[in-house]
């Protein structure tokens, strides 16, 4: 998995590409932690648009990343979300407590 974070107008995005599973989740989750410490933002998105596969690993990284910016005192969308990932996002009801959507607004 490899993260790209752009931090623009309190916003940090973290543009995902690879696969979030099992593997992956314990450092992507160590690496946007430490960038949401770092910057304070607002908002966070999380953008999913090059996630190719996503397990149940993937559901722990948005919900710790929703958490953190809790506590922070701000906002958690997840953006740009394909058909595997939503698949396993949608079974798991995040859309509830989180913004899932197309474009993070």
């Amino acid at each position: 998995m490899e993260l790209y974070f752009v931090f623009k107008e309190w916003r940090l995005t973290v543009y995902m590409d690879g696969e979030l599973d099992h593997h992956t989740a314990s450092q992507t989750m160590r690496k946007i932690s430490e960038k949401i410490d770092i910057y304070l933002p607002r908002d966070c998105v999380l953008d999913f648009e090059r996630v190719r596969f996503m397990d149940s690993s993937g559901i722990a990284v948005i919900i710790k990343a929703y958490h953190k910016m809790r506590q922070a005192g701000g906002r958690l969308w997840v953006d740009n979300v394909g058909k595997q990932p939503l698949k396993v996002i949608d079974a798991a009801g995040l859309d509830r407590i989180i913004n899932i959507g197309e474009n993070a607004q």
